[in-house]
């Protein structure tokens, strides 16, 4: 039930103001999240605290990581959008 619960508060989370950002994050979220482990689910959480446009520039690695320790996370939603385009 934990879970269930995490997941619709994360998925809520993922909503964001850029539509490009929405595109990149309700994916992975009904694809991938469940299936984190806990330490990887608590790097999405943090990541979701940062500004929309730090967000997108992160995971499109536009820009360096400005929390080092979120490069697994991004990673890991750039891979899952690139798999599904190729």
């Amino acid at each position: 039930m934990k879970l269930d619960e995490d997941y619709n508060r994360m998925r809520w989370a993922s909503r964001r103001g850029l539509l490009e950002l929405d595109l990149l994050l309700g994916p992975f979220m009904d694809a991938c999240y469940r299936n984190l482990d806990a330490a990887k689910r608590s790097d999405y959480q943090r990541l979701m605290a940062h500004e929309d446009q730090d967000i997108l520039n992160w995971i499109l690695a536009r820009q360096p990581l400005g929390d080092a320790t979120l490069s697994d996370i991004t990673s890991h939603i750039r891979q899952h959008n690139e798999s599904k385009l190729g």
